[in-house]
């Protein structure tokens, strides 16, 4: 301060700015001397003359304040060309009801050009901040802009924020689609760049840096079944965006986000992060595998302790000998998941962590942890001596949790120090990436303070069945008229089994109908066999043929004509057909004007008609149902696979024997499943015929025509991307309202329910003739 207050250039460059705000003039030495370290003086000059037009903004201190600040720095970095590029983007801000934006906009710039790759990426972030204005800020009489865009500051605040985990394109595509999505809605469009609704972290999911969870899900659920015989849903996990510590810097969490077993109250499954990056050379892949064969080993091995008699320094010490426990039953089984481990395993120092007045007692645990693993940093006879014990007792076999807690308890009685008992504790480098949070591993008799039970308000999960991982779907908005990505979740299940002979007896009561439906498909039957004369080769000899080509070759001299043989092609027909039943709650009312049947009584008898039917033609078929209770559980159940026979396997009548009808009709969203499943199949033509008594609703959609809506974009989509055609068969006799809407043309409405059975069968006759 001394150099800067004798320097005659500062009272020159203090009339320069010209600025008259009291927090400024008490700053201004401060902020001169950082830019004499930074900047020659012709660049010193333009950053003030820059600053001086901040302050006649007529905006308040702030943007003044943050460009004597933020600026210096970055012109060090950038050069002074970086003041024409932030110019235009102030000035757009200022000629917008925007103005409150500037100072947000200066300050994010730092964390923007550390992400970024030079001044390019301020000139594009720039280019994108004036993006935003045009296209949210407010427009009452539709041509220029009165209010100020509800999302603009939002977006500048968690821009810096982002970068940490998207690449600056990504940040790019993240904001476009928000526009795109709630343009028009002010408060969807501020949840959106707040983060706080579920399609902004869907969209800033994909885009996102690392190894999604969502894309090797299925693998990973094959591998924990087949290497370590555990049957888990595994769940992705959000990693949350928190402020740095370092000059405002937004990073991942600073506690990073450890997986965990799912405990009673909590959802079900294995929870792992939704994304991982490499680490120390192991791919992000590797890293999942070691989470699960981690948890996997809990699962099997470990045991809970009543948590309430130990301090949180035998606590610690009891989960550090119980991983490492773990992680050596793990290398035990699978050698080859211990070089990778070994790379990720971090390898604290002590030094200088009493001096910053800190507890080492996770440094000096993690460096137990690798030392009972490896033998690693061993330095002193007590630590030795405790790698020997904890050998020792895995020598005799896996040995046990309560083995590994009496351990723990003379380790902390052995190395306890003072310094143990601070509050600042040293998390430098202590944080193993494969461990979960060893949440399991405790029980607790009475509520305390010193519990962690995050993640509890979460609602809770309905019992899942194990099977595959949830698909995602995405779901139609009319009010952007755009799709929201990611939107509902289906879930896979094979349908459980009921009686069969109940299925025997339903199509011996409607024996005449089965008798009605075989004099129409003996008309469909494919005419198997078609006699071709004059081939070159066949499986049979053509002796007139032969006899005339003999002739006819010694009367001309020619060389005999070889197509001398026949052969036989089947006329048939290539038709895959999934049919997919509606088994909401409604389909168990009562049909009037029959002796106590439902719609879902005649909606067994008609299907197994039908599949009878289809068996007849040889058509491939699959049969599914489905409900849904909200956008979170869409439930598919599989009655009948492709690969499976509806006469000869009794499986297929079982499982149609024992569907029950429950909740609601998102239709949509299993349209589409059903369009992914049926779009496998190799065959001529593809039909998707579904079966309802009822238009879509659920109980999280409060708009009527939106689930409509939805299910007629997934009808179209099927149509123009996968060629598959769809039918709607419904027993709604006010269906014509909205069914046309959905399926156009392609739709057969039948008024009284108790001919189910006759006219669905007559119906497929018809749509395949």
């Amino acid at each position: 301060m001394d150099s800067t207050a004798q320097d005659p250039r500062l009272e020159a460059w203090r009339q320069r700015l010209g600025s008259g705000f009291a927090e400024v003039h008490a700053v201004f030495e401060d902020h001169v001397q950082q830019a004499l370290h930074c900047l020659p003086e012709r660049d010193i000059e333009a950053w003030l003359d820059f600053c001086a037009g901040l302050g006649r903004l007529g905006r308040g201190p702030e943007p003044l304040l943050a460009g004597l600040e933020i600026l210096p720095p970055l012109m060090q970095r950038h050069g002074s060309g970086l003041l024409s590029t932030v110019a235009d983007t102030v000035a757009v801000l200022q000629k917008s009801p925007n103005g409150r934006a500037i100072a947000p906009y200066l300050q994010s710039l730092p964390g923007v050009a550390r992400r970024g790759s030079g001044l390019a990426a301020l000139q594009v972030y720039g280019q994108w901040v004036q993006r935003m204005v045009q296209a949210t800020s407010v427009s009452i009489h539709g041509r220029h802009a009165t209010e100020p865009s509800p999302s603009l500051i939002d977006f500048l605040e968690h821009a810096p924020r982002l970068l940490s985990q998207v690449p600056l394109a990504g940040l790019g595509r993240w904001m476009e689609v928000g526009i795109r999505l709630h343009g028009r809605h002010p408060q969807r469009q501020r949840a959106y760049f707040s983060l706080q609704s579920e399609d902004s972290r869907a969209v800033l999911q994909r885009e996102r840096r690392g190894l999604l969870l969502k894309d090797v899900q299925a693998r990973l659920t094959l591998s924990l079944r087949a290497l370590w015989s555990l049957e888990a849903q595994l769940v992705p996990m959000p990693v949350p965006l928190q402020d740095g510590a370092a000059e405002g810097e937004g990073t991942l969490a600073a506690a990073p986000l450890q997986p965990y077993m799912a405990q009673e109250g909590d959802l079900l499954g294995l929870r792992l992060p939704e994304v991982l990056e490499d680490q120390a050379g192991v791919p992000a892949l590797l890293v999942y595998r070691l989470m699960l064969a981690h948890l996997a080993q809990h699962r099997r091995a470990s045991s809970p302790l009543v948590a309430d008699n130990w301090s949180p320094l035998q606590r610690l010490a009891v989960e550090c000998f119980e991983d490492a426990r773990m992680d050596a039953l793990v290398m035990r089984q699978a050698p080859g998941l211990q070089e990778p481990m070994r790379r990720l395993h971090p390898w604290p120092s002590l030094d200088g962590v009493e001096a910053q007045g800190q507890s080492a007692v996770r440094v000096r645990l993690t460096r137990l942890s690798r030392a009972l693993l490896w033998g690693d940093l061993a330095a002193d006879a007590e630590q030795a001596g405790f790698v020997t014990r904890f050998q020792a007792a895995l020598a005799q076999g896996s040995s046990s949790t309560r083995e590994m807690a009496e351990l723990a308890l003379a380790w902390a009685a052995r190395t306890r120090q003072q310094s143990d008992q601070r509050a600042a504790v040293s998390f430098a480098d202590t944080h193993v990436p494969w461990r979960d949070d060893n949440r399991h591993l405790w029980t607790f008799i009475e509520d305390g303070d010193e519990e962690d039970q995050p993640q509890r308000t979460r609602p809770q999960a309905p019992p899942q069945q194990e099977g595959l991982p949830p698909r995602h779907y995405p779901e139609w908005d009319p009010s952007s008229q755009q799709m929201r990505p990611d939107w509902a979740c289906v879930f896979d299940g094979l349908q459980p089994e009921g009686d069969a002979t109940q299925i025997d007896r339903l199509l011996a009561e409607h024996s005449a109908t089965r008798q009605h439906l075989q004099r129409l498909l003996d008309a469909l039957k494919p005419q198997d066999r078609q006699r071709l004369r004059q081939q070159a080769q066949g499986t049979e000899l053509d002796v007139d043929a032969a006899l005339r080509a003999l002739i006819n070759a010694r009367a001309s001299g020619r060389t005999v004509d070889e197509r001398v043989y026949t052969s036989h092609h089947t006329r048939g027909r290539d038709m895959a057909v999934l049919l997919l039943l509606d088994l909401s709650a409604s389909v168990n009312d009562a049909v009037p004007g029959t002796e106590g049947q439902t719609v879902l009584s005649l909606t067994r008898a008609a299907v197994a008609l039908l599949a009878q039917a289809i068996q007849t033609l040889g058509d491939q078929l699959a049969i599914a149902g489905f409900h849904s209770n909200t956008r979170h559980e869409v439930r598919y159940w599989h009655i009948k696979g492709f690969g499976e026979h509806w006469e000869r396997d009794a499986l297929p009548k079982a499982r149609l024997a024992g569907v029950q009808a429950a909740y609601s009709t998102r239709m949509g969203a299993a349209l589409r499943h059903a369009g992914h499943l049926l779009s496998g199949r190799q065959a001529d033509k593809r039909l998707l015929l579904i079966l309802t008594d009822g238009q879509p609703a659920d109980l999280d959609s409060d708009q009527p025509m939106a689930l409509i809506d939805d299910a007629a974009q997934a009808v179209r989509a099927l149509r123009d991307e996968s060629g598959i055609y769809t039918h709607c068969v419904s027993v709604d006799a006010k269906a014509d309202g909205y069914v046309q809407r959905i399926f156009g043309a392609r739709y057969s409405v039948i008024d009284r329910v108790a001919q189910l059975p006759q006219r669905l069968p007559e119906i497929f006759v018809a749509l395949t003739r």
